[in-house]
């Protein structure tokens, strides 16, 4: 589905309920620059459409984005990608980018699913965080 140029997808047989994925594709979107400060997300109802979903999901995913600070929501006006706090310059983002496609190849090498890879990138910075 592409929506306002955005590609979102959502895989009804994958183990990842519907929300999670739009959020998740969403915040990688944010994180990666492609949506901006002030970018407006699509409409509930038209990415529930789209999509083949119910609106409640569409709203969960949106929620989610919202309770994490990167997106805010205000009845009228629709969903708008929120300030980035502490933004990662271009330079570091290409960076990482780039460490992140090294990291999927080596993933797509050894065979694991992208939930192992996920798992494996979310605790390396879980233990990186921690002293």
């Amino acid at each position: 589905m592409t929506a306002g140029g955005l590609s979102i997808r959502v895989d009804s047989g994958a183990p990842v309920p519907p929300f999670e994925q739009i959020r998740a594709q969403l915040a990688d979107l944010i994180s990666v620059g492609r949506l901006r400060e002030g970018d407006r997300l699509p409409p509930v109802r038209q990415l529930a459409s789209d999509l083949g979903l119910a609106n409640n999901t569409v709203v969960r995913a949106y929620r989610e984005l919202e309770s994490a600070g990167l997106v805010h929501s205000r009845r009228g006006s629709g969903t708008r990608v929120a300030a980035a706090v502490g933004a990662v310059d271009d330079n570091a983002r290409a960076v990482l980018a780039e460490r992140a496609r090294e990291f999927a190849t080596a993933a797509l090498l050894l065979g694991t699913t992208d939930e192992d890879a996920l798992a494996a990138v979310r605790h390396a910075l879980a233990t990186a965080r921690t002293p």
